[in-house]
């Protein structure tokens, strides 16, 4: 089987990373379980103000994070990395980094009041302040359609590769999830590739991406 660039495929990462070249991408952006037991179900008995989404269950369910081979591959295929969670499973990456990411969602309630990723980089810490709390999203005119429970921002991930990206680069996300990370690489213009091992997930995700897609095409073509 041959993968090609920006698509996404219902596979497990593991072996779709077999197929891929040494050092192929340029940077990897990455959101896999942590390990916690944050799944579909979880979530919803989680708000104390409100009731959550009912998301559906996914695959593996946060039981575990990725074993150590895992990182080894993913560091084989990519140049750099920026890996969300790490601080659950640090012993599994395992390397010292200066360049830690603080994302601080301004929340209030049950949840964490901030996501922490490690990243290959040899540069400072750095914080991107947005808020995602439940139905309170900072960019409350343009709310994202919420269908993951461990969705995050597209403005998180545009963020990201502005910071850390330069152009031309290749870009793969082993875990895609909400895709989310796929729409920040199309609207931004950098060649990407995902991978997510839940069908019903990565059914909705295409779709997500598709329409986000076509939208932005409309956009530009009325402009």
């Amino acid at each position: 089987m041959k993968l090609e660039l920006n698509n996404l495929y219902n596979m497990d990462c593991m072996e779709g990373m077999k197929l891929i070249p040494d050092k192929y991408f340029e940077l990897a952006i990455i959101d896999p379980p942590y390990g916690i037991g944050e799944s579909g179900g979880k979530n919803k008995t989680r708000s104390n103000k409100a009731i959550a989404k009912d998301y559906k269950d996914y695959h593996g369910n946060d039981r575990s994070a990725p074993a150590e081979k895992y990182f080894k591959e993913l560091m084989r295929i990519s140049q750099n990395q920026i890996i969300w969670g790490a601080n659950h499973f640090i012993s599994k990456i395992p390397f010292d980094s200066s360049c830690w990411i603080v994302w601080d969602k301004d929340n209030s309630g049950d949840f964490a009041d901030c996501e922490l990723a490690w990243t290959s980089f040899n540069t400072a810490v750095r914080k991107f302040k947005y808020r995602w709390n439940g139905m309170l999203q900072e960019d409350m005119k343009n709310k994202e359609l919420r269908i993951h429970p461990n969705q995050k921002p597209v403005a998180l991930y545009k963020w990201l590769l502005k910071t850390y990206a330069k152009k031309g680069d290749k870009i793969i996300d082993t875990h895609v999830g909400s895709a989310s990370s796929l729409m920040a690489c199309h609207d931004l213009g950098f060649s990407y590739m995902g991978f997510e091992i839940d069908k019903g997930y990565f059914e909705t995700a295409t779709d997500r991406l598709s329409e986000h897609q076509s939208q932005l095409n409309l956009l530009l073509d009325f402009n």
